[in-house]
């Protein structure tokens, strides 16, 4: 009997190590590339991404600059405040890419003094040390740093998915996309697991449709996450948690609709990639832009994966959830 009993012993450890072993082997390498600084979906996704490390393995933040938000500086400085006020300061590296864009800098791609090296090396360093799957470059601004880090190493293709939110494919326009057109196009053209999460302006087939009210944020938001020590806001004033500061950014951006609401974008990305079941996808033959419009090839034999038709009450609902568990 007490053999019996020490083999069940025995056989439920093995189980519960190879379920753990498991587990672990799902973590997604990941790399988040952000315009941090730029309005508030940013900052809603790095928290997500940091409050889903048991989903993630994150490998760091690099950062760029768009038209808004500033220098590379105050990008860097918004995404350092959330990793305190996701309680993660110092966890993860956060590193500064680009401030000028591809045309400009992809000459220089081999420089010791080129613009965002820091970052660009760190894309190619990661890239080269993982080994049972892909990276992942989760690139939720320009792709400036991912263009100039392949540029420099085109050898690391292989070796990573591009998973970015942009474009309003097949319509043109679109705020990532314009920001840095060449390295979309460079990117396009590359032999690239490239995926594209669509924002869509006021689609409902967009990651644009995954809107989030003032009120809501109001009621939902107030004391959610770990208490940190007090962190001074982009705005000012002080802040002990992410969900404060969060209901802080929704009260000093501009708000559209009935109720007045935000579109959390970026925070799509990152959730279709925890569960693909939250969106659509389908692949088609990559496209180009010409003249700021998308231009379809049918004939191309590159192609790359679209994200659409997202679903908004799941992905906004596993984000609260991700809050409350911390």
């Amino acid at each position: 009997m007490k053999l019996i009993n020490m083999n069940k012993c025995l056989l439920l450890l093995l189980v519960f190590s190879f379920k753990w072993t498991i587990g672990q082997e799902k973590k997604l390498p990941i790399i988040l590339d952000t315009d941090a600084n730029n309005e508030l979906d940013d900052q809603h996704a790095l928290a997500y991404l940091f409050f889903n490390d048991e989903t993630f393995d994150i490998k760091g933040i690099t950062v760029n600059t768009t038209y808004n938000g500033g220098e590379i500086d105050q990008h860097y400085d918004e995404a350092k405040r959330i990793a305190d006020l996701c309680d993660v300061s110092g966890k993860y590296p956060i590193l500064k890419g680009a401030n000028g864009n591809f045309d400009e800098l992809k000459a220089r791609a081999q420089s010791e003094t080129l613009d965002g090296k820091i970052a660009v090396d760190f894309i190619i360093e990661q890239a080269h040390k993982t080994k049972k799957e892909k990276l992942i470059v989760a690139a939720i601004g320009k792709l400036t740093n991912v263009a100039l880090a392949i540029e420099k190493d085109p050898s690391i293709k292989e070796h990573i998915k591009l998973v970015w939110l942009g474009s309003n494919y097949p319509e043109p326009g679109e705020y990532n996309q314009e920001n840095d057109i060449p390295s979309l196009n460079y990117l396009l053209e590359q032999d690239l697991d490239f995926e594209i999460v669509t924002v869509r302006y006021g689609k409902k087939s967009g990651s644009d449709a995954v809107k989030v009210s003032l009120n809501e944020v109001r009621e939902k938001m107030e004391d959610m996450g770990p208490e940190v020590e007090p962190v001074m806001g982009r705005h000012g004033g002080s802040f002990t948690n992410f969900g404060d500061y969060s209901i802080e950014l929704f009260s000093k951006i501009d708000l559209y609709g009935d109720p007045p609401s935000r579109a959390l974008f970026d925070l799509v990305a990152l959730a279709v990639l925890k569960n693909s079941q939250w969106g659509e996808k389908r692949s088609i033959p990559a496209p180009i832009v010409v003249d700021e419009k998308w231009v379809d090839r049918p004939q191309n034999q590159k192609r790359i994966t679209l994200w659409e038709n997202f679903d908004r009450k799941a992905i906004i609902n596993d984000f609260y959830k991700s809050l409350n568990q911390h």
